[in-house]
């Protein structure tokens, strides 16, 4: 089923409110006003017939009588056909055309002792205009009309351009930019999709890069497998141990990008669920690094763990050891011609501290804020031990983030760079 459009919603809306407006003053009118107004002109009435009544020998109570008529439209005859002398010729009973009147007779004394009879008429015209007035709602009606549309149509106008801009968004043109106008909140959501735009195209442009590595990165150790894999089976004798390595170290490095993309997967949909125990991350990061360094040192890596203090986590021991990991390869793919990796472990604050610094070029400053997201690769140039997917950085800060941690780099071009993550400390041993 089709749905109206915005516009069409607004204008009904206040279309509807309009005639709800002239329905509540028509019933006012039918059924309040007449009582309202007749009670508002018998009270006016009174009020002159005692202001006549007092003034009744002043000299003064002509111009009294034509201040009733002009200020209160309210008419003072003589009982009789004969007109005093005090009223103008103009206040003739049958020079007035009255539908409806309030009427009363009052007889007053003069100080001379004559009696003077005197009829007071306060016509009910008002409630003719009123009605006149109501008369003209189909002139009403029609402004509301005009009046609805335009705030319909000025209301809706930057919406519409807000979801034209959308759906050019949503068709992968990344380069759109949105210039919703008229409503703070209307700003402030153009800029928050300007901002997805420009972070769905570097992501798409993340996307691109990451297919072009993997590419690469699979297509050389899969041309050694099979190139080694055909010698051997042409030549069955003649095969070597140093063949059925290379087989297998590079069977290796397909199973660890494969491994990278599937688990960022799996952290990213948060299909992997927290396992957390108790253990000494001092000796877990102390193993991890003693492999590391033996399987990097025929490569002239020379990897050192200094640490305070036997520090103990409540944390699942396989994805920090994962996060723990990535840096190790991180730094040792980026240590350069330094070949040197430190890895330093301080506890304070009820926190612990990892830290793996590399002797390497450096990162920009520009590069700092990208290298958390997936599939980043720095686009510098390294004679690298191993190869990496750009997944690695993300890996550690999905882990930390699970765990409620905090992790950041410290890095100046030409320096090096120091990459630190920290989980809550459960207790400590000093050594």
């Amino acid at each position: 089923m089709s749905r109206l459009r915005l516009k069409w919603k607004i204008f009904g809306f206040l279309l509807g409110f309009c005639v709800l407006l002239l329905c509540i003053m028509w019933l006012f009118q039918s059924l309040f006003f007449n009582d309202m107004y007749q009670s508002m002109r018998e009270q006016e009435l009174q009020d002159a017939i005692a202001v006549v009544e007092q003034e009744i020998d002043s000299p003064q109570l002509q111009t009294i009588l034509l201040l009733l008529q002009a200020k209160n439209n309210i008419t003072v005859l003589p009982a009789d056909e004969e007109i005093p002398p005090i009223l103008p010729e103009r206040n003739r009973w049958d020079k007035f055309q009255m539908s409806e009147a309030i009427t009363e007779t009052r007889q007053f004394t003069l100080e001379s002792g004559e009696p003077m009879v005197l009829t007071f008429h306060a016509p009910m015209a008002p409630v003719d205009g009123m009605g006149a007035a109501l008369r003209t709602s189909g002139v009403m009606i029609l402004l509301s009309i005009i009046l609805a549309f335009v705030i319909a149509k000025w209301v809706s106008r930057p919406i519409e351009v807000i979801n034209k801009s959308a759906k050019s968004l949503a068709k992968g043109d990344y380069s759109t930019r949105f210039a919703g106008k008229g409503f703070r909140e209307i700003a402030e959501l153009s800029d928050t999709l300007n901002t997805a735009a420009v972070e769905l195209g570097r992501v798409e442009g993340l996307r691109r890069e990451l297919l072009a590595n993997v590419s690469h990165d699979l297509r050389t150790p899969l041309s050694l497998i099979f190139s080694y894999a055909e010698m051997m089976h042409d030549f069955p004798d003649e095969a070597s141990p140093e063949q059925t390595q290379v087989i297998m170290d590079e069977t290796r490095r397909l199973t660890t990008l494969v491994n990278d993309v599937l688990d960022l997967s799996k952290l990213e949909s948060d299909m992997e669920q927290l396992n957390a125990s108790q253990f000494s991350l001092t000796q877990k990061i102390a193993r991890t690094t003693e492999r590391m360094g033996e399987l990097v040192k025929k490569d002239g890596f020379n990897i050192t763990f200094i640490y305070d203090v036997d520090a103990y986590v409540n944390a699942d021991k396989t994805k920090i050891d994962r996060a723990f990991y990535n840096l190790l390869i991180n730094a040792v793919n980026y240590s350069g011609n330094c070949r040197e990796v430190q890895v330093t472990q301080t506890a304070a604050d009820g926190f612990v501290r990892i830290s793996v610094t590399d002797g390497g070029e450096g990162i920009s400053q520009e590069e700092l804020p990208a290298i958390w997201d997936r599939y980043y690769k720095s686009g510098k140039t390294h004679k690298r031990a191993f190869t990496g997917t750009g997944l690695g950085l993300s890996i550690v800060k999905k882990v930390i983030e699970m765990h409620d941690g905090r992790y950041g780099v410290a890095s100046e071009v030409g320096v090096g760079s120091t990459f630190w993550f920290e989980i809550a400390l459960d207790k400590f041993e000093s050594e």
